[in-house]
This record gives C-alpha cells, structure tokens and sequence, in this order.
C-alpha cells in the first residue's frame, strides 16, 4: 500500500473503491508550523476516464490495484487510436488518442521500453521511459564557440514538441529529453 508521498505519475490506485491512475501531483508544503506537507493529485478514472482531484497528507495510504504491467513497443498511430506491441507475445493493444494525450508527444514509430497498464486485458494507461531520445526536425543552426550557459533556444522535435536546447546544438541531432519535465538532458 502506497503511502501518498511515494505516489508517481502512472501508478494506478484505488479511490472509493474505483481504480485512478494518478496524471498529475502538486507537493505543497505549508508555512505554519506543525503542518504536514499536502499533496494535490489529479486522478483519471481508467474505465470511465473522469478527472477527480484529491488533497491528501503525505502519510495517506491508498490501495494499489492489482493490474498486468507489460512491456511494450509504440507501433503506429491510425485515426484517433495509438496501437502498441507487447514485446514478449507480439500481442496489440490499442488505446484512444485523448487517453494519452500528455504522452503522445513523446511517442515515436519503434519506441520501446514503454509500459503497458492493462485492466482486465484492455490497454488503460501507459508509462513511459524516464527519458526518451529523438531528433530535432527543426532549430536555429548551431552559434561555434557557444559554451554550454544558459542560453537556450527552441527546437521542434518530429512530433511536433518543442524544447529550449542549449545554443551549441544542431539540426539533425538526436537529443535526450526527460519525459516528466520535458526539458531537454543531453545529446543522446
């Protein structure tokens, strides 16, 4: 049983007796005294995929539910629907466009060591790797002599992302990219 604090994006959790899967979690820590930290988290229902947001106390538990966790490869996308392979049993799942619509953009034809939350055999949310790799489609050319300082500038990535690079970087360079941030890590 998970406590709220150890609660990360993808986990799938009972509330009222239903199973979330958490999409978002704001920690917020009060200024009096004596006041435990409070974490904000916004739950997308698996089946019916209504939003519920909860405010719980860092030592919370919540139920986790028991579901088949595979690992998978994004196939294609075709109309309104991502279509995924299980790497172990080259078995497909397909699962709606607007069930993953924050992780979409971090998809691209062949990405592997994406995870599969399956309820009952049917695809309900996906997990994504820590850090993805991809190609910039389109920046500015790369400054010579630009140091690794803060200086950043935009770069479009072939799903249409678009991430602050550091300026040295190159059109046609594959990049890392972190998947809960969405900032940009390292050349790849």
């Amino acid at each position: 049983m998970p406590k709220a604090s150890d609660l990360k994006r993808g986990m799938v959790v009972e509330v009222n007796d239903e199973p979330y899967s958490v999409k978002n979690i704001e920690v917020r820590n009060p200024s009096s005294r004596g006041a435990s930290t409070l974490y904000k988290i916004r739950f997308n229902h698996l089946k019916t995929k209504q939003k519920r947001d909860e405010s719980l106390k860092g030592d919370d538990f919540l139920k986790e539910v028991d579901c088949e966790r595979k690992l998978v490869q994004f196939s294609y996308k075709e109309d309104d629907a991502y279509t995924f392979m299980s790497l172990e049993d080259y078995e497909q799942y397909a699962i709606n466009s607007s069930d993953i619509e924050e992780d979409a953009p971090y998809l691209i034809e062949g990405q592997e060591g994406v995870v599969a939350i399956l309820l009952d055999g049917i695809l309900v949310a996906i997990e994504l790797p820590a850090a993805v790799s991809m190609e910039i489609t389109e920046t500015a050319p790369g400054i010579k002599g630009a140091s690794a300082s803060a200086r950043t500038k935009p770069a479009t990535l072939p799903t249409g992302l678009e991430v602050q690079v550091p300026e040295y970087i190159e059109p046609g360079e594959v990049i890392k990219i972190n998947t809960v941030s969405g900032k940009f890590m390292s050349r790849a």
